[in-house]
């Protein structure tokens, strides 16, 4: 199967996801997407928050607010929408996570792909960038390709 770099955004989203470190973002019951708990996330991902300390020996969020280069939570729902993730809209009568989904009062956003799924490392590599230059050759129906691991980070 192609490599994919461990880098770009969704290899750092998947890392992410799927460790136990963090309680801001998680998979949601199905495995099909992902549930983001935005105060929480603010907090151990972005560097947000009041009494934010981030020691160095580290708390498990030391260097995280640089894992995704923002401490802007809009800038990071702008990398998951341009890399195709669309928000899941749920009716006003319960959260997207559904009853008893978390311990959080603040908002939570549920986030879909077709190709970010718990059991299924090997469709990252179909995650791509929706560049202009992308979308064009999506649209003119020609492949696009992931950018392959550099040979310092294989």
């Amino acid at each position: 199967p192609p490599q994919i770099n461990p880098s770009n955004f969704p290899a750092k989203l998947w890392r992410l996801v799927n460790s136990p470190r963090f309680r801001s973002i998680r998979w949601d019951a199905r495995g099909e997407g992902l549930l983001i708990d935005q105060p929480l996330f603010e907090h151990e991902l972005l560097g947000a928050g009041p009494g934010r300390a981030v020691g160095p020996a580290g708390d498990g969020a030391a260097g995280a607010a640089d894992l995704f280069k923002t401490k802007n939570f809009t800038s990071f729902i702008r990398q998951l929408n341009l890399y195709g993730f669309r928000k899941v809209v749920t009716g006003p009568a319960g959260s997207a996570a559904g009853p008893g989904a978390g311990g959080s009062a603040g908002p939570l956003h549920h986030f879909h792909s077709p190709h970010f799924r718990r059991d299924r490392p090997e469709l990252l590599v179909r995650l791509k960038r929706l560049t202009s230059a992308n979308k064009a050759k999506l649209a003119a129906g020609l492949e696009v390709s992931s950018r392959p691991p550099n040979r310092f980070q294989r």
